[in-house]
């Protein structure tokens, strides 16, 4: 999914795992969604609601976080390495990579 806005769609509960995107789906609803091994260096996430969204192994390597609800999400297994994270409600404990 390269070069696709999905602005504000809902996408709640989808099966992304392993999918690559490096698409605009800022404001998107991925809560609950399964992104296992998802692929989004530079995906434009900005203000989305990942709640609960399963992303281990996802690589997320200099994406656009801003704002994004990352709540109740496992980040352990994740590679945020530039990922802009200003604003992001981030899960309890979670401590991000400098």
């Amino acid at each position: 999914m390269r070069g696709i806005i999905l602005s504000d769609v809902d996408l709640r509960g989808a099966n992304l795992r392993g999918v690559s995107a490096n698409s605009a789906m800022n404001g998107a609803n991925l809560s609950g969604a399964d992104l296992r091994g998802f692929n989004g260096s530079y995906v434009n996430l900005q203000g989305a609601n990942l709640q609960g969204a399963n992303l281990e192994g996802a690589n997320l390597k200099s994406a656009n976080l801003r704002g994004a609800d990352l709540s109740n999400v496992d980040l352990s297994k994740t590679d945020l390495t530039n990922a802009d994270l200003s604003g992001a409600i981030l899960p309890k404990g979670f401590q991000p990579p400098q």
